[in-house]
């Protein structure tokens, strides 16, 4: 009963200390969530981001065409999706082809599609090209931009598939035709996120940005990013490589982060410092066909990376390699963090509401820990370490590093 008391206070100044600020669509208690910000579709001819294609804040120049022939043709891969119908009538499976960044994003916006309108799927009528009228720099050329619709043929559904499309990750987005949307990426890799490696692309994730998660029932949700707790460019931190499922999925993340895991497949999934898991625990994947499952950890080892990258979600959670994280570390109950950053979901939910959100990525953010974050990390302190579950760095047994 005493720990209620302290665990009141506690919430009490952290939501108290800096009044003005707050955050996304998030909320409450528990692990209920607001649903996110009703989105307003795309006028025909609109563009996203409100610049050309070929700049650096879009998609980029293009690299040169890419023919069967050329070494880069090797970068291109099949899209199997059975949620995605391709237009392929001349049966070669080019329209199939894509950058690994490009058929990711393109994933993610059939899952969109699927969940918004049940029975409706993404329909693509043009990926990567290897003959045809259009411009020399076109990025159809390298596998980069497709031309997306709905599988009914539904005009009316193009302008929110543009802004599903904007929040699938797409780099540019073209409500270019009354019968298609376009929709390109930038060259290089998929980007990756979270208190993991910080990796080139994960340059690409930006504020407002809406990234994949899964709510409590394990269906695939978007949740605007909200700001980066921690970045971290030059430090080389051991990370735990946690790897699960079938196919396997490898998470990356530090020993104080939280993973939801449970050491039985029907027991719920409780947060658990990544240096606790074991082989044999069971996290929660992912899947390319739109739906999550339960699998089993088939080993735990240790890596070293460079760079450390930890992004807010206003869920609270987010999917990183397939594989469901929680957005907080070093406090066991992720309920209670979740709890302490209200006040910033608050003021990004109001920002969303009465001024567009500026889009920065992570070349602009100051490195070290979020003044924020820090100063909660502070208060924390106050409270013995017990009742919070602070991390204290130990394992119930030792990890062999990889």
């Amino acid at each position: 009963m005493m720990w209620v008391g302290v665990r009141g206070m506690l919430l009490y100044l952290l939501l108290s200390v800096v009044p003005g600020l707050g955050c996304g669509p998030g909320g409450g208690y528990g692990t209920r969530r607001r649903q996110p910000m009703r989105l307003r579709p795309l006028r025909y001819k609109q563009f996203f981001p409100k610049v050309p294609e070929d700049t650096l804040t879009a998609s980029g120049r293009s690299e040169g065409k890419i023919t069967r022939s050329s070494p880069r043709f090797n970068l291109l891969t099949p899209n199997y999706n059975p949620g995605i119908v391709f237009k392929d009538e001349k049966n070669t499976g080019a329209v199939r082809l894509l950058t690994q960044r490009c058929k990711y994003r393109l994933n993610t916006l059939a899952i969109i599609v699927m969940n918004r309108w049940p029975g409706i799927r993404l329909r693509v009528t043009k990926g990567w090209v290897e003959d045809g009228n259009r411009s020399d720099d076109s990025l159809h050329y390298e596998g980069r931009a497709v031309d997306v619709s709905t599988s009914d043929r539904d005009h009316g559904k193009y302008g929110m598939l543009a802004r599903f499309a904007v929040g699938a990750g797409f780099d540019w987005v073209h409500y270019e035709s009354k019968f298609h949307v376009h929709c390109s990426v930038k060259a290089g890799k998929t980007p990756t996120s979270g208190c993991f490696p910080g990796k080139k692309a994960l340059q690409d994730l930006a504020i407002g940005e809406r990234v994949l998660t899964l709510d409590s029932d394990g269906r695939p949700i978007y949740s605007p990013l909200i700001m980066f707790l921690d970045f971290q460019r030059w430090t080389t931190p051991l990370y735990y490589s946690i790897q699960a499922g079938e196919p396997r999925r490898e998470l990356e993340c530090t020993g104080a982060h939280l993973v939801h895991t449970a050491v039985d497949p029907t027991h719920p999934l409780l947060p658990t410092f990544a240096n606790r898991i074991r082989e044999g625990h069971y996290v929660r994947v992912f899947n390319n066909n739109g739906t999550s499952s339960i699998t089993r950890v088939h080993s735990v080892g240790q890596v070293e990376r460079a760079g450390a990258v930890a992004p807010l979600l206003a869920e609270g959670t987010i999917v990183v390699s397939d594989v469901l994280a929680s957005c907080y570390s070093v406090i066991k109950d992720d309920n209670l963090a979740h709890w302490a950053f209200a006040p910033l979901r608050l003021v990004h939910r109001l920002s969303e509401s009465l001024v567009p959100i500026q889009r920065s990525n992570v070349t602009e953010q100051p490195s070290g820990v979020h003044w924020y974050a820090r100063l909660l990390h502070r208060l924390a302190t106050v409270v013995p370490s017990d009742p919070l579950g602070l991390f204290d760095g130990s394992e119930d047994s030792n990890i062999t590093p990889v």
